[in-house]
């Protein structure tokens, strides 16, 4: 394969997901708006619902993998989060904690839709790698 540009375009991360994003269209729209949708499912309360998103359609492409990756990683450090705020509330720390672990996922998950929307990945900071 002759790369006229002299870069390799699955090394730019954007002309990459630009590129896909032109063909791929799950549920019939946008790539980066099926993206932002699976952040904002986790509003939904339903743990299944981002891994569902992402189960169905991660091997079409990349980004919803990436995307995916992420949502699961943080979504299971939530959990580790919250329970270890769970049992630190006999000792007072835990009721602040809980509320940080809150605020911390309200925010994260509105900066991680947005990103999507431009066709960025966002990394939740403080979340554990399960996935890779």
């Amino acid at each position: 394969m002759e790369i006229i540009s002299g870069e390799d375009p699955s090394k730019n991360d954007n002309s990459f997901h630009e590129n896909e994003n032109q063909h791929f269209k799950p549920w019939g729209i946008e790539l980066n708006q099926y993206c932002m949708l699976m952040h904002l499912s986790q509003f939904t309360g339903f743990f299944l619902l981002p891994v569902i998103m992402w189960a169905v359609h991660r091997k079409e492409s990349e980004l919803i993998n990436q995307h995916g990756k992420n949502i699961l990683n943080w979504s299971i450090s939530l959990l580790i989060y919250a329970f270890i705020g769970m049992l630190l509330t006999f000792i007072i720390i835990g009721i602040p904690l809980l509320i940080l672990v809150g605020a911390c996922s309200l925010l994260f998950t509105i900066v991680a839709a947005i990103k999507a929307t431009n066709g960025e990945v966002f990394k939740y900071p403080f979340a554990f790698e399960f996935f890779k």
